[in-house]
Formats: C-alpha cells, sequence, structure tokens
C-alpha cells in the first residue's frame, strides 16, 4: 500500500505546482508584518506638552516658534534623572486674563506652580497623524496605547484555537477563504473606526483573522510539499515576513496618516480572495476526511501540472496521516521529561514573543529617525534564515537555538548601558539582538515539533504556542510602561529573560539526525530506542549477507 509521501515523490516533491503555490502564499507575510509591527508608525507617539488656546493665538500672531510658545506652557521637570520639558504638566496659569504680548516668551515663569493639561496637547509631528495624535493618547491615557498591540495579540490567542479547528474540520481552503474575508472587512472597518474603542474591537478581530490565515497557509505548504522540503519552504515563508517589515518603513514615510496606511495594509488581502480559485485543497486534509477520489484529483492535477507521470501506486493511495492514540494534554506533562520539556518550551515561546516584538516596537521610542532605524533593523532579520538553514545539519539543534536566545539578551542588556552619544553603537548592538531574537524564535518551531512523539505533536505546538500569544499581549505593556520610569529598563528585562530562556534550552536533548519519536517511550528512555537501532543494523546487514549467500 503506498502513502500519501511514496505518490507525493511520483507528483513532484517541489515541482512547478508546488512552486506557484508557495509564491503565491508566501505574500500572505507582506501585509502580516504590517499588521503585527504597523504600530510603530500608526501609534506613534511623537514629541508633545500641554496645549492653550490663548498662547496658540499669540503664537500664531507673533509668529513664534514651537519652541518659544512651549517655554510659557511647559516647566521643566527631572525625568530618570534627565530635566527636560514635561509632558504631561503646564504651568498654573489663566492665560485668558493675562495680558499676553509678542515679549510674553522672555516672561521667568520659575516658582509658578504646575497642573496636568486642561486643554489637550500640540505634537511635535510634521504633519503627520497616528492614532495617539487623533485620540490623544498620551499622559494617564497612554495605556491605550498598550492596548493596541495587546488586543491584537489576543485575537491571535483565540485565532489560532479558532482557525485550527476550523481548517481541521472544514479545510484549509475554506477556512484560508473565511480567514481573507474577515481581514478585508475587520481591516477597512478599522480604518474608519470612529471612536478608540471600536478601534480596539476591530484590531481584536482582525488579529483573529489575520493569525488564522498565515497559520492556514503555513500547515498547507507544508502538506504539499516533499518531506525533504518542508524545513526550508517553512524557513523561507518566514523570511517573507521580514520583507514586509522592509516595505513597511517605506510606506509609512510616504503615507502620513495612519489610517490611509491601514488601508493599504488592509487591501491585499481582498486581493488574495482570488487564491481560492488558485490554490488547492490539501489532498492530505481530504484523506484523513475519508475523500480519497478529491484527494486523488488534486495530486494528479499536481503531476500534470509538474509534468510527472503517476505509477499504479496511485490507485492504492491510503490514509497515513491518522493518530493511533488519542493525544491529552495531561500527556504533556504526566511524565517527567515531556514535562520538562513542555515548561521550557511554554517559557522559550513567551520569552521570543516578549523579546522579538518589544526590541520592534522600542524602535518607536528610542528616538533618532524611526523610519530608517525600524528599516536598518530589519535588514539584520534575513541572516537569521540563512544561519539556521547553515547550522541546524551541521551543529544541532540546541547550541544555535541557545546561543541565539544569550546573543539575544546580552545584546539587550549591553545596549541599555550604551551612552546615547554613541548611536551608532548603540544601534549596532541593539541590531545584533534582533539578530538573535529572530533566530530563537524561527529555530522554535522545528526543536517543538521534534521534541514530542506524532500522536501529541500537533496539540504539543498547538498549546506551547499560545505562550506566544501570551507574550505578545503582556509585551507592550511591559515596555511602554516600564519605559515611562527608565527608557532602558524593558531592555534589561528583555536581555534577562532571554538568557534565562537560552540557559533552559541546554537541558533539552539534541535531536539532529534522531528519529522523530513515536511513543513518550521514545522520550522518556531515548537511549532504550538509540540501543534498538543498533541492534537493527546488524540484523539488516545479516539479512543482506544471506540474500547474496543464496544467489
Amino acid at each position: 500500500m503506498a502513502s500519501f509521501d511514496d505518490i507525493l515523490e511520483e507528483a513532484g516533491a517541489f515541482g512547478r505546482c508546488q512552486k506557484r503555490i508557495f509564491a503565491l502564499l508566501c505574500l500572505l507575510s507582506l501585509p502580516f508584518a504590517g499588521v503585527y509591527v504597523g504600530i510603530v508608525f500608526q501609534g506613534f507617539t511623537p514629541d508633545h506638552w500641554c496645549r492653550d488656546s490663548a498662547v496658540v493665538e499669540r503664537r500664531q500672531a507673533c509668529g513664534w516658534g514651537l519652541a518659544e510658545s512651549r517655554m510659557l506652557m511647559v516647566p521643566v521637570v527631572n525625568s530618570s534623572g534627565v530635566l527636560q520639558p514635561s509632558t504631561c504638566e503646564q504651568f498654573q496659569v489663566d492665560w485668558n486674563t493675562t495680558d499676553l504680548t509678542c515679549d510674553s516668551k522672555e516672561l521667568n515663569l520659575s516658582g509658578v506652580p504646575f497642573t496636568t493639561c486642561k486643554d489637550g496637547w500640540e505634537y511635535d509631528y510634521e504633519g503627520r497623524k497616528s492614532f495617539v495624535t487623533e485620540f490623544d493618547l498620551v499622559c494617564s491615557d497612554g495605556w491605550l496605547v498598550d492596548m493596541y498591540q495587546a488586543t491584537l495579540n489576543l485575537g491571535f490567542l483565540v485565532g489560532s484555537f479558532a482557525f485550527g479547528y476550523f481548517a481541521d474540520r472544514f479545510g484549509r481552503k475554506i477556512s484560508f477563504l473565511m480567514s481573507n474575508i474577515l481581514n478585508a472587512v475587520a481591516g477597512i472597518i478599522l480604518a474608519l473606526a470612529p471612536n478608540y474603542i471600536s478601534i480596539l474591537v476591530m484590531r481584536t478581530i482582525l488579529g483573529l483573522g489575520v493569525k488564522g490565515n498565515w497559520m492556514t497557509a503555513y500547515v498547507l505548504l507544508t502538506e504539499i510539499v516533499g518531506v525533504e522540503y518542508r524545513r526550508t519552504v517553512g524557513i523561507l515563508f518566514q523570511m517573507f515576513f521580514s520583507v514586509g517589515v522592509l516595505i513597511l518603513p517605506l510606506l509609512a514615510y510616504f503615507v502620513t496618516d495612519w489610517r490611509w496606511l491601514q488601508v493599504i495594509i488592509t487591501a491585499p488581502y481582498i486581493f488574495f480572495l482570488v487564491y481560492y480559485w488558485f490554490v488547492p485543497e490539501s489532498p492530505r486534509w481530504l484523506l484523513s476526511q475519508n475523500r480519497p477520489a478529491q484527494a486523488q484529483e488534486i495530486t494528479g492535477a499536481m503531476a500534470k501540472e509538474n509534468k510527472k507521470t503517476l505509477s499504479s501506486d496511485f490507485e492504492t493511495l491510503i490514509n497515513d496521516e491518522g493518530d493511533s492514540t488519542s493525544a491529552s494534554l495531561l500527556d504533556l506533562i504526566r511524565t517527567p521529561n515531556m514535562r520538562k520539556h513542555t515548561l521550557i518550551l511554554m517559557f522559550n515561546w513567551f520569552t521570543s514573543a516578549v523579546v522579538y516584538q518589544g526590541l520592534i516596537m522600542r524602535v518607536g521610542i528610542a528616538g533618532g529617525n524611526v523610519y530608517l532605524d525600524f528599516f536598518i533593523s530589519g535588514l539584520v532579520e534575513f541572516p537569521a534564515a540563512f544561519l539556521i538553514l547553515f547550522t541546524i545539519e551541521r551543529v544541532g539543534r540546541r547550541l544555535p537555538f541557545a546561543t541565539a536566545n544569550i546573543i539575544a539578551g546580552a545584546s539587550c542588556i549591553i545596549t541599555a548601558f550604551i551612552p546615547e552619544n554613541i548611536h551608532w553603537l548603540k544601534t549596532v548592538v541593539a541590531c545584533i539582538g534582533r539578530l538573535g531574537s529572530t533566530m530563537a524564535f524561527e529555530l522554535l518551531v522545528f526543536v517543538n515539533t521534534e521534541l514530542y512523539p506524532t500522536f501529541v505533536r500537533n496539540l504539543a505546538v498547538s498549546v506551547c504556542s499560545t505562550l506566544c500569544d501570551v507574550g505578545g499581549i503582556v509585551s507592550p505593556f511591559m515596555l511602554y510602561r516600564l519605559a515611562a520610569v527608565w527608557l532602558e529598563l524593558p531592555l534589561i528585562i528583555f536581555g534577562a529573560v532571554a538568557v534565562i530562556a537560552g540557559g533552559l534550552v541546554l537541558l533539552l536533548p539534541e535531536t539532529r539526525g534522531v528519529p522523530l519519536p513515536e511513543t513518550i517511550d521514545d522520550i522518556e528512555f531515548p537511549n532504550q530506542k538509540k540501543a534498538n537501532q543498533e541492534l537493527k543494523k546488524p540484523l539488516k546487514s545479516d539479512l543482506t549477507n544471506d540474500k547474496e549467500t543464496t544467489v
């Protein structure tokens, strides 16, 4: 009896058909990058201070600059040990009853008491518009900016389970279509939302659809290519996210309104609706649903496009994807090694999300040219994919995985203590941290799948990766709230957890060259499995010798 992998080899493990589908689905990662890290530009918080209508009128009449009128409004305060103009307080003066002249900018306001802003804020943002400037999400309302990213990750968390079930129950193709419709509708409504509460609701729905969309495409890709191509295809698919990261600052530079930027990010999802007619259903999924005739039809079409001819074994195609044992959450923690793997991987999923997302969002508050700094930090993600492809079969998984985490953590801590006047060095070290966090994130997927037996593998990846979305919810609060205390404090926290995560990875077994485990005993007693494999080798050799003697 032939398995689907046997037939796929005949149809073409990675032929013209798979390459076409791969090229189409890789485009999904471009807008996904805009959704995931667009907050850096859409929610950018520029330099701001208290507004007063009377001072604004006098500034316009006298031709003052922003800095000159700011002196009448804003006291200088001690912020994290540095004297700088306050962003949330103003002098307690009623300028409507004060005789303001064009020489009033010379007034001595020392000793005048302070009060909170009464008439909103002014922003030094060169005519640009983020949702922060539109809704005045600064000072006491600054935490609402964190919610913009937290609600997206909440949507990711729900989407992982919802579309994971939907895709397994109704198919990859219909799941892909529904998620694109959801993304297009939620994205456009988000761009038109009249208030911030509706923005957060739409952001949650968008997160649900985008995560389901990307996850379904990833699964579909790995199911239609040969075994030897899955790892490379998976890494390159993720690398296109980095391409989207590079495109985003270019768009944001020319599109100055966050709502129009949202429309541009959403537009590709409308285009992706046509994929329904160009991307086939997964034959593996059809087989799992006892629909062999449709699976054969699609596989035959793939072979034809790949200019391959299928043998008679095609008629004996069977489903070899079913689990022989029911998976349970308890299986992940019942035995010592399984429990150790689960806890370490869950902590690494959490850490990877916190550090990766935190480093990206930090570009928006670190000062400097946000567009250039974001572009440069995005460039360093590309070597990550090639380093992984080069090392995992030569060095293994564990050492590169641990090293990437430790380098990311050490870079964060070092960056925190580099003086601001050495900006180039601070940027270089931060980029090294970004490279390490990207490598760790991408390696985590492979390690997670290789450390669990077949019957519980999908469940293990789903459960452990939920900590990624939890980390995504926590990350913006850690970054923005801690940065309000000291700008570099988040980096120290990110660095500490990344170093701990790297140390814990060293407690995991190496999986290079090791067959995927099939049972829990393979995890709990790995040496026993190795011994059995060694015993089988002489037996095979004896059988070969017997055949030669007989001949």
